[in-house]
């Protein structure tokens, strides 16, 4: 567990700033008009008239980091691709000042209603958090959840007794606010190769992990780790399959540790299925592609 623990330490301080932004081959509906969002964009694609399934990427992650899997979903679901904004290159807008988090959850909740939808939702990191805060308070806008690694209570990677008042991730906000940009750029190679195994995804992820508004990514990354949903996952019933990595070379030779770990946090969440995915590291959508796509589908139907 103290590999789990230096993995998520290190990922938090870059924390999901691992992106890859490759072109998305796929050319996108418009999105819908009925409601326009003030601090993420939504781009609408796959099939028309399909169910509904929106993906959120996690922190400082553009929209293409779903690309692989939305090519797969395609066919069978009408897409909805959102973006935060301030991450991966886009305009902070609304989100560059007061809390974000819950302002993005109100939106989703909106842009939801506005579209009479009754969607699947699938998160990764904080995107996972997000879809269960949306879970908890407005549990008809989520049929089905697919959260890829995220926990309730993030914090509970530092130590296991953690509440939001022994966690402080003010310093951690401060100095991700404030480090020089040539020390910020040189720090990546390391903490992207401990989420990505994948090393040409690597590449990809250093060159783009720098594009995301600064501040917006810290005040994001602080408020992650302040929300404490665990004692409310008891009372989310909606049907939820997480999906989380395993690599011996980081965190031993004993999977089972790991089983234990997530099925602890999430014990008291009715109706969950639980999926180890082997040598895989944070960014499963990267390095097993196939894997995950074979889980997600199998859950959906």
């Amino acid at each position: 567990m103290k590999v789990l623990r230096l993995i998520v330490t290190l990922g938090f301080f870059a924390a999901g700033i691992a992106l890859l932004v490759v072109p998305s081959h796929a050319a996108p509906v418009a999105a819908s008009s009925v409601f326009t969002p003030t601090r993420f964009t939504v781009v609408d694609q796959g099939t028309a008239g399909k169910p509904d399934l929106i993906l959120i990427p996690g922190l400082a992650s553009s929209r293409a980091v779903w690309d692989a899997e939305a090519k797969l979903l395609a066919p069978n679901y009408r897409l909805h691709l959102v973006q935060l904004d301030g991450f991966a290159g886009a305009p902070a807008g609304a989100n560059a000042t007061g809390a974000i988090l819950p302002g993005v959850v109100e939106e989703l909740h909106q842009y939801i209603e506005a579209n009479k939808m009754n969607p699947i939702v699938i998160g990764h990191s904080m995107g996972g958090l997000m879809i269960l805060m949306l879970a908890d308070k407005y549990p008809a806008d989520v049929r089905k959840m697919v959260i890829v690694d995220s926990l309730p209570f993030y914090a509970l990677v530092f130590k296991p007794d953690a509440t939001v008042d022994t966690i402080k991730p003010q310093i951690i906000r401060q100095q991700m606010t404030a480090m020089p940009a040539d020390q910020f750029s040189a720090m990546q190679p390391t903490l992207v190769e401990s989420m990505v195994k994948n090393t040409d995804a690597q590449k990809l992820v250093v060159a783009s992990s720098l594009s995301s508004d600064r501040a917006v990514f810290a005040n994001s990354m602080f408020e992650d780790l302040q929300t404490d949903l665990r004692a409310d996952v008891a009372t989310i019933k909606t049907p939820m399959l997480l999906l989380y990595p395993y690599d011996a070379a980081l965190q031993g030779s004993d999977p089972a540790k790991m089983d234990t770990f997530y099925h602890a946090a999430y014990a008291s969440k009715p109706n969950v299925t639980f999926l180890r995915i082997d040598d895989s590291r944070h960014f499963i959508m990267y390095d097993q592609p196939t894997k995950m796509d074979i889980a997600i589908e199998g859950f959906l139907k």
